[in-house]
Protein backbone atom coordinates (compact mmCIF):
# COMPACT_ATOMS: atom_id res chain seq x y z
CA UNK A 1 0.00 0.00 0.00
CA UNK A 2 2.62 2.67 0.89
CA UNK A 3 4.48 2.21 -2.40
CA UNK A 4 1.29 2.53 -4.44
CA UNK A 5 0.26 5.62 -2.48
CA UNK A 6 3.63 7.35 -2.87
CA UNK A 7 3.93 6.52 -6.57
CA UNK A 8 0.39 7.66 -7.30
CA UNK A 9 0.97 10.89 -5.34
CA UNK A 10 4.10 11.65 -7.41
CA UNK A 11 2.16 10.95 -10.62
CA UNK A 12 -0.61 13.33 -9.52
CA UNK A 13 2.02 15.98 -8.74
CA UNK A 14 3.50 15.50 -12.22
CA UNK A 15 0.10 16.29 -13.76
CA UNK A 16 0.00 19.55 -11.75
CA UNK A 17 -2.91 18.40 -9.62
CA UNK A 18 -3.07 20.53 -6.44
CA UNK A 19 -1.11 19.13 -3.49
CA UNK A 20 -4.10 18.54 -1.21
CA UNK A 21 -6.08 16.79 -3.95
CA UNK A 22 -3.06 14.68 -4.92
CA UNK A 23 -2.60 13.50 -1.32
CA UNK A 24 -6.31 12.71 -1.03
CA UNK A 25 -6.42 10.81 -4.33
CA UNK A 26 -3.28 8.86 -3.35
CA UNK A 27 -4.91 7.83 -0.06
CA UNK A 28 -8.12 6.67 -1.77
CA UNK A 29 -6.04 4.82 -4.38
CA UNK A 30 -4.23 2.93 -1.63
CA UNK A 31 -7.51 1.95 0.02
CA UNK A 32 -9.08 0.82 -3.27
CA UNK A 33 -6.10 -1.16 -4.55
CA UNK A 34 -5.30 -3.12 -1.41
CA UNK A 35 -8.59 -3.23 0.45
CA UNK A 36 -8.64 -4.29 4.06
CA UNK A 37 -9.64 -0.74 4.98
CA UNK A 38 -13.30 0.21 4.50
CA UNK A 39 -13.96 3.42 2.57
CA UNK A 40 -15.86 4.69 5.61
CA UNK A 41 -12.44 5.22 7.23
CA UNK A 42 -11.62 7.93 4.66
CA UNK A 43 -14.13 10.58 5.82
CA UNK A 44 -13.59 9.51 9.45
CA UNK A 45 -9.83 10.13 9.33
CA UNK A 46 -10.24 13.30 7.29
CA UNK A 47 -12.55 14.67 9.96
CA UNK A 48 -10.30 13.48 12.79
CA UNK A 49 -7.31 15.23 11.21
CA UNK A 50 -8.91 18.67 11.54
CA UNK A 51 -11.00 18.02 14.67
CA UNK A 52 -8.27 19.45 16.93
CA UNK A 53 -8.61 22.52 19.12
CA UNK A 54 -5.07 23.74 18.40
CA UNK A 55 -5.76 23.99 14.66
CA UNK A 56 -8.30 26.73 15.39
CA UNK A 57 -5.35 29.09 15.77
CA UNK A 58 -4.46 28.88 12.08
CA UNK A 59 -7.38 30.86 10.53
CA UNK A 60 -7.26 33.45 13.32
CA UNK A 61 -3.52 34.12 12.97
CA UNK A 62 -3.99 34.42 9.20
CA UNK A 63 -6.85 36.86 9.76
CA UNK A 64 -4.77 38.86 12.26
CA UNK A 65 -1.95 39.15 9.72
CA UNK A 66 -4.30 40.39 7.00
CA UNK A 67 -5.84 42.94 9.36
CA UNK A 68 -2.34 44.17 10.27
CA UNK A 69 -1.53 44.56 6.59
CA UNK A 70 -4.62 46.69 5.91
CA UNK A 71 -4.81 48.53 9.22
CA UNK A 72 -1.57 50.51 9.04
CA UNK A 73 0.25 48.36 11.56
CA UNK A 74 2.77 47.10 9.00
CA UNK A 75 3.71 50.61 7.87
CA UNK A 76 4.34 51.77 11.44
CA UNK A 77 6.45 48.72 12.18
CA UNK A 78 8.58 49.56 9.13
CA UNK A 79 9.09 53.13 10.36
CA UNK A 80 10.04 51.86 13.80
CA UNK A 81 12.52 49.32 12.44
CA UNK A 82 14.07 51.96 10.19
CA UNK A 83 14.50 54.29 13.19
CA UNK A 84 16.52 51.52 14.88
CA UNK A 85 18.85 50.40 12.06
CA UNK A 86 18.25 52.95 9.29
CA UNK A 87 21.20 55.16 10.26
CA UNK A 88 23.73 52.55 9.01
CA UNK A 89 24.80 51.90 5.45
CA UNK A 90 22.38 49.27 4.22
CA UNK A 91 19.95 50.33 6.94
CA UNK A 92 16.91 50.13 4.69
CA UNK A 93 17.72 46.55 3.72
CA UNK A 94 18.31 45.74 7.38
CA UNK A 95 14.96 47.36 8.15
CA UNK A 96 13.35 44.64 6.03
CA UNK A 97 14.83 41.92 8.26
CA UNK A 98 13.96 43.67 11.55
CA UNK A 99 10.39 44.42 10.45
CA UNK A 100 9.82 40.82 9.40
CA UNK A 101 11.09 39.64 12.78
CA UNK A 102 8.55 41.85 14.56
CA UNK A 103 5.70 41.11 12.15
CA UNK A 104 6.46 37.38 12.46
CA UNK A 105 5.74 37.62 16.18
CA UNK A 106 2.03 37.92 15.33
CA UNK A 107 1.27 36.70 11.82
CA UNK A 108 2.86 33.21 11.93
CA UNK A 109 2.84 33.05 8.13
CA UNK A 110 5.66 33.52 5.63
CA UNK A 111 3.53 34.53 2.61
CA UNK A 112 1.48 36.95 4.75
CA UNK A 113 4.71 38.59 5.95
CA UNK A 114 6.00 38.77 2.37
CA UNK A 115 2.95 40.61 1.07
CA UNK A 116 2.46 42.87 4.10
CA UNK A 117 6.06 44.06 4.41
CA UNK A 118 7.19 43.56 0.81
CA UNK A 119 4.49 45.87 -0.55
CA UNK A 120 6.10 48.68 1.48
CA UNK A 121 9.80 47.89 1.41
CA UNK A 122 10.50 46.41 -2.04
CA UNK A 123 9.49 49.65 -3.84
CA UNK A 124 11.41 51.65 -1.21
CA UNK A 125 14.55 49.56 -1.70
CA UNK A 126 14.36 49.94 -5.49
CA UNK A 127 13.86 53.70 -5.09
CA UNK A 128 17.05 53.85 -3.00
CA UNK A 129 19.06 52.17 -5.75
CA UNK A 130 18.98 48.52 -4.71
CA UNK A 131 18.63 45.97 -7.55
CA UNK A 132 15.03 44.81 -7.73
CA UNK A 133 16.04 41.14 -7.74
CA UNK A 134 18.10 41.64 -4.57
CA UNK A 135 15.18 43.43 -2.89
CA UNK A 136 12.82 40.57 -3.76
CA UNK A 137 15.30 37.90 -2.60
CA UNK A 138 15.87 39.75 0.67
CA UNK A 139 12.13 40.09 1.31
CA UNK A 140 11.40 36.43 0.52
CA UNK A 141 14.17 35.24 2.85
CA UNK A 142 13.33 37.64 5.69
CA UNK A 143 9.67 36.59 5.54
CA UNK A 144 10.81 33.03 6.22
CA UNK A 145 11.16 34.22 9.83
CA UNK A 146 7.35 34.31 9.90
CA UNK A 147 7.27 30.53 10.41
CA UNK A 148 10.25 30.34 12.77
CA UNK A 149 9.66 33.15 15.28
CA UNK A 150 6.54 32.28 17.29
CA UNK A 151 3.65 32.14 16.89
CA UNK A 152 4.13 29.92 13.88
CA UNK A 153 1.49 28.04 11.89
CA UNK A 154 3.90 25.19 10.92
CA UNK A 155 4.83 24.82 14.61
CA UNK A 156 1.16 24.46 15.49
CA UNK A 157 0.78 21.80 12.80
CA UNK A 158 3.91 19.98 14.01
CA UNK A 159 2.72 20.11 17.61
CA UNK A 160 -0.62 18.56 16.65
CA UNK A 161 0.93 15.94 14.36
CA UNK A 162 3.70 14.89 16.75
CA UNK A 163 1.70 15.43 19.96
CA UNK A 164 4.27 17.91 21.28
CA UNK A 165 3.53 20.96 23.44
CA UNK A 166 2.89 23.96 21.18
CA UNK A 167 3.85 26.31 24.01
CA UNK A 168 7.27 24.65 24.29
CA UNK A 169 7.72 24.84 20.50
CA UNK A 170 6.92 28.55 20.58
CA UNK A 171 9.48 29.16 23.34
CA UNK A 172 12.09 27.10 21.48
CA UNK A 173 11.54 29.10 18.28
CA UNK A 174 13.02 32.30 19.67
CA UNK A 175 16.65 31.13 19.64
CA UNK A 176 16.66 29.92 16.00
CA UNK A 177 14.63 32.96 14.90
CA UNK A 178 17.08 35.43 16.47
CA UNK A 179 20.05 33.45 15.11
CA UNK A 180 18.75 33.50 11.53
CA UNK A 181 17.61 37.12 11.79
CA UNK A 182 21.02 38.19 13.14
CA UNK A 183 22.81 36.26 10.40
CA UNK A 184 20.72 37.95 7.72
CA UNK A 185 21.44 41.37 9.24
CA UNK A 186 25.18 40.66 9.24
CA UNK A 187 25.10 39.39 5.66
CA UNK A 188 23.11 42.38 4.40
CA UNK A 189 25.46 44.83 6.14
CA UNK A 190 28.55 43.15 4.64
CA UNK A 191 26.95 42.96 1.19
CA UNK A 192 26.03 46.65 1.20
CA UNK A 193 29.54 47.60 2.37
CA UNK A 194 31.10 45.49 -0.38
CA UNK A 195 28.74 46.60 -3.17
CA UNK A 196 28.44 50.21 -2.06
CA UNK A 197 24.65 50.19 -1.75
CA UNK A 198 22.59 51.90 0.91
CA UNK A 199 24.76 54.95 1.58
CA UNK A 200 21.69 57.22 1.57
CA UNK A 201 19.38 54.93 3.52
CA UNK A 202 19.23 57.39 6.42
CA UNK A 203 17.10 59.76 4.33
CA UNK A 204 13.48 59.91 5.49
CA UNK A 205 14.32 58.15 8.74
CA UNK A 206 12.11 59.12 11.67
CA UNK A 207 13.55 59.87 15.08
CA UNK A 208 13.51 56.83 17.32
CA UNK A 209 11.24 58.31 20.01
CA UNK A 210 8.72 59.59 17.45
CA UNK A 211 8.68 56.28 15.55
CA UNK A 212 8.27 54.39 18.82
CA UNK A 213 5.37 56.62 19.85
CA UNK A 214 3.59 56.15 16.52
CA UNK A 215 4.17 52.38 16.55
CA UNK A 216 3.43 51.89 20.26
CA UNK A 217 0.11 50.09 19.74
CA UNK A 218 1.58 47.98 16.95
CA UNK A 219 4.57 47.02 19.12
CA UNK A 220 2.28 46.08 22.00
CA UNK A 221 0.63 43.42 19.86
CA UNK A 222 3.40 40.76 20.06
CA UNK A 223 3.96 41.66 23.72
CA UNK A 224 0.30 40.97 24.57
CA UNK A 225 0.07 37.82 22.46
CA UNK A 226 3.32 36.17 23.49
CA UNK A 227 3.18 37.48 27.06
CA UNK A 228 -0.32 36.03 27.43
CA UNK A 229 0.79 32.63 26.12
CA UNK A 230 3.89 32.32 28.26
CA UNK A 231 2.22 33.89 31.28
CA UNK A 232 -0.48 31.23 31.19
CA UNK A 233 -3.26 33.76 30.61
CA UNK A 234 -4.46 32.03 27.44
CA UNK A 235 -3.52 29.14 25.17
CA UNK A 236 -1.93 29.64 21.72
CA UNK A 237 -5.35 29.04 20.15
CA UNK A 238 -7.02 31.62 22.38
CA UNK A 239 -4.10 33.98 21.68
CA UNK A 240 -4.94 33.90 17.97
CA UNK A 241 -8.43 35.22 18.74
CA UNK A 242 -6.97 37.93 20.98
CA UNK A 243 -4.64 38.89 18.11
CA UNK A 244 -7.61 39.36 15.77
CA UNK A 245 -9.57 41.55 18.17
CA UNK A 246 -6.51 43.61 19.11
CA UNK A 247 -5.61 44.14 15.43
CA UNK A 248 -9.20 45.21 14.72
CA UNK A 249 -9.20 47.56 17.70
CA UNK A 250 -5.94 49.19 16.61
CA UNK A 251 -6.76 49.27 12.88
CA UNK A 252 -10.31 50.63 13.28
CA UNK A 253 -10.27 52.45 16.60
CA UNK A 254 -6.74 53.84 16.97
CA UNK A 255 -5.21 54.23 13.49
CA UNK A 256 -8.62 54.34 11.77
CA UNK A 257 -7.27 52.96 8.50
CA UNK A 258 -9.81 50.12 8.25
CA UNK A 259 -13.36 50.91 7.21
CA UNK A 260 -16.36 48.61 7.32
CA UNK A 261 -16.10 48.16 3.56
CA UNK A 262 -12.57 46.76 4.00
CA UNK A 263 -13.70 43.92 6.25
CA UNK A 264 -15.24 41.74 3.55
CA UNK A 265 -12.08 41.62 1.36
CA UNK A 266 -9.98 40.93 4.48
CA UNK A 267 -12.30 38.11 5.59
CA UNK A 268 -12.55 36.67 2.09
CA UNK A 269 -8.75 36.57 1.69
CA UNK A 270 -8.36 34.98 5.12
CA UNK A 271 -11.03 32.34 4.49
CA UNK A 272 -9.43 31.29 1.22
CA UNK A 273 -5.96 31.01 2.77
CA UNK A 274 -7.29 29.11 5.78
CA UNK A 275 -9.35 26.74 3.65
CA UNK A 276 -6.33 25.82 1.55
CA UNK A 277 -4.27 24.95 4.63
CA UNK A 278 -7.08 23.04 6.37
CA UNK A 279 -7.85 21.09 3.20
CA UNK A 280 -4.20 20.04 3.01
CA UNK A 281 -4.24 19.02 6.69
CA UNK A 282 -7.43 17.00 6.25
CA UNK A 283 -6.12 14.98 3.30
CA UNK A 284 -2.64 14.60 4.73
CA UNK A 285 -4.17 13.26 7.95
CA UNK A 286 -5.75 10.40 6.02
CA UNK A 287 -2.47 9.77 4.21
CA UNK A 288 -0.54 9.67 7.51
CA UNK A 289 -3.06 7.27 9.03
CA UNK A 290 -2.64 4.78 6.18
CA UNK A 291 1.15 5.12 6.25
CA UNK A 292 1.19 4.46 9.99
CA UNK A 293 -1.26 1.55 9.64
CA UNK A 294 1.08 -0.04 7.11
CA UNK A 295 3.95 0.08 9.61
CA UNK A 296 6.09 2.52 7.64
CA UNK A 297 7.37 4.50 10.69
CA UNK A 298 8.58 1.35 12.38
CA UNK A 299 10.20 0.09 9.17
CA UNK A 300 11.98 3.40 8.59
CA UNK A 301 13.10 3.44 12.21
CA UNK A 302 14.63 -0.02 11.94
CA UNK A 303 16.28 0.83 8.61
CA UNK A 304 17.84 4.00 9.98
CA UNK A 305 19.02 2.28 13.15
CA UNK A 306 20.72 -0.41 11.07
CA UNK A 307 22.37 1.97 8.59
CA UNK A 308 23.05 5.03 10.73
CA UNK A 309 25.28 4.49 13.72
CA UNK A 310 24.54 7.71 15.60
CA UNK A 311 22.10 10.55 16.11
CA UNK A 312 24.56 12.86 14.33
CA UNK A 313 24.37 10.85 11.12
CA UNK A 314 20.59 10.55 11.47
CA UNK A 315 20.16 14.33 11.74
CA UNK A 316 22.42 14.94 8.75
CA UNK A 317 20.43 12.47 6.64
CA UNK A 318 17.14 13.97 7.79
CA UNK A 319 18.33 17.49 6.94
CA UNK A 320 19.34 16.51 3.42
CA UNK A 321 16.05 14.70 2.85
CA UNK A 322 13.92 17.51 4.30
CA UNK A 323 15.71 20.14 2.24
CA UNK A 324 14.99 18.25 -0.98
CA UNK A 325 11.40 17.50 0.05
CA UNK A 326 10.82 21.15 1.00
CA UNK A 327 11.73 22.22 -2.52
CA UNK A 328 8.81 20.29 -3.98
CA UNK A 329 6.15 19.88 -1.28
CA UNK A 330 4.41 22.60 0.73
CA UNK A 331 5.64 22.99 4.33
CA UNK A 332 2.39 22.11 6.12
CA UNK A 333 1.86 19.00 3.99
CA UNK A 334 5.41 17.82 4.59
CA UNK A 335 5.11 18.23 8.36
CA UNK A 336 1.80 16.39 8.59
CA UNK A 337 3.04 13.46 6.51
CA UNK A 338 6.59 13.22 7.87
CA UNK A 339 6.32 14.21 11.54
CA UNK A 340 4.48 11.02 12.66
CA UNK A 341 7.09 8.98 10.76
CA UNK A 342 10.30 10.75 11.80
CA UNK A 343 9.61 11.89 15.38
CA UNK A 344 9.51 8.35 16.89
CA UNK A 345 12.78 7.59 15.11
CA UNK A 346 14.35 10.83 16.36
CA UNK A 347 13.34 9.97 19.93
CA UNK A 348 15.03 6.54 19.57
CA UNK A 349 18.25 8.38 18.68
CA UNK A 350 17.87 10.55 21.76
CA UNK A 351 16.74 13.73 19.98
CA UNK A 352 14.32 15.92 21.94
CA UNK A 353 11.02 16.11 19.97
CA UNK A 354 10.84 19.88 20.52
CA UNK A 355 14.36 20.32 19.15
CA UNK A 356 13.50 18.04 16.24
CA UNK A 357 10.42 20.15 15.55
CA UNK A 358 12.57 23.25 15.16
CA UNK A 359 14.89 21.34 12.82
CA UNK A 360 11.91 20.32 10.68
CA UNK A 361 10.32 23.77 10.62
CA UNK A 362 13.55 25.65 9.82
CA UNK A 363 14.57 23.13 7.18
CA UNK A 364 11.22 23.00 5.43
CA UNK A 365 10.99 26.79 5.65
CA UNK A 366 13.94 26.83 3.25
CA UNK A 367 11.51 25.35 0.73
CA UNK A 368 9.62 28.65 0.88
CA UNK A 369 12.57 30.41 -0.78
CA UNK A 370 13.84 27.72 -3.14
CA UNK A 371 12.54 26.90 -6.63
CA UNK A 372 10.43 25.38 -8.02
CA UNK A 373 7.59 25.78 -5.48
CA UNK A 374 8.79 28.42 -3.00
CA UNK A 375 5.67 30.30 -1.88
CA UNK A 376 7.63 33.25 -0.47
CA UNK A 377 9.53 33.35 -3.73
CA UNK A 378 6.38 33.68 -5.80
CA UNK A 379 4.91 36.24 -3.40
CA UNK A 380 8.04 38.43 -3.49
CA UNK A 381 8.24 38.19 -7.28
CA UNK A 382 4.57 39.17 -7.54
CA UNK A 383 5.17 42.26 -5.40
CA UNK A 384 8.37 43.17 -7.27
CA UNK A 385 6.77 42.36 -10.64
CA UNK A 386 9.65 40.20 -11.83
CA UNK A 387 9.90 36.56 -12.92
CA UNK A 388 11.30 33.82 -10.69
CA UNK A 389 14.35 33.25 -12.91
CA UNK A 390 15.47 36.84 -12.24
CA UNK A 391 15.73 36.22 -8.51
CA UNK A 392 17.47 32.83 -8.35
CA UNK A 393 21.09 34.04 -8.47
CA UNK A 394 20.49 36.59 -5.70
CA UNK A 395 18.88 33.89 -3.56
CA UNK A 396 21.95 31.64 -3.39
CA UNK A 397 23.86 33.52 -0.63
CA UNK A 398 20.67 33.94 1.40
CA UNK A 399 19.92 30.21 1.20
CA UNK A 400 23.51 29.39 2.18
CA UNK A 401 23.25 31.72 5.19
CA UNK A 402 20.04 30.04 6.36
CA UNK A 403 21.52 26.56 5.83
CA UNK A 404 24.56 27.54 7.90
CA UNK A 405 22.22 28.56 10.72
CA UNK A 406 20.32 25.29 10.28
CA UNK A 407 23.48 23.29 10.90
CA UNK A 408 24.12 25.23 14.11
CA UNK A 409 20.50 24.70 15.21
CA UNK A 410 20.76 20.98 14.41
CA UNK A 411 23.97 20.19 16.27
CA UNK A 412 23.71 22.73 19.09
CA UNK A 413 20.31 21.97 20.63
CA UNK A 414 20.93 24.58 23.33
CA UNK A 415 20.05 27.24 20.75
CA UNK A 416 16.49 25.92 20.75
CA UNK A 417 16.13 24.36 24.17
CA UNK A 418 17.91 26.68 26.61
CA UNK A 419 15.01 29.10 26.96
CA UNK A 420 12.50 26.22 26.97
CA UNK A 421 14.38 24.46 29.76
CA UNK A 422 14.67 27.68 31.74
CA UNK A 423 10.92 28.26 31.68
CA UNK A 424 9.43 24.74 31.67
CA UNK A 425 11.94 22.74 33.66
Amino acid sequence: MPTVMLVSMVIFFAFSIPIAVSIGFASVTGVQVFGGVPMLVVPKEIYSAIDKFALGAIPFFILAGNIMETGGISNRLVNFAKSVVGWMQGGLAMTCVVTCMIFAAVSGSGPATTFAIGAILIPALVKHGYPVNFAAALQATSAELGVIIPPSIPMIIYGVSAEVSIGELFIAGFGPGVLIGGSLLLFVWCWCKFKGFGKDDHQGRMQFLLATKEAAFALMMPVIILGGIYGGVFTPTEASVVAVFYALFVGMGIYREIRLKDLFPILRKSVISSAVIMFIIANAGMFSYLIARAGVPEAIGEFLKQHLSSGTAFLLGVNVALFLIGMFIETSSSIIVLAPILVPVAIKFGVDPVHFGLIMVVNLACGMITPPFGVNLFAACAVARISVDQIVRQLIPFVLAVLGCLMLITYFPQISLSLRDLIYR
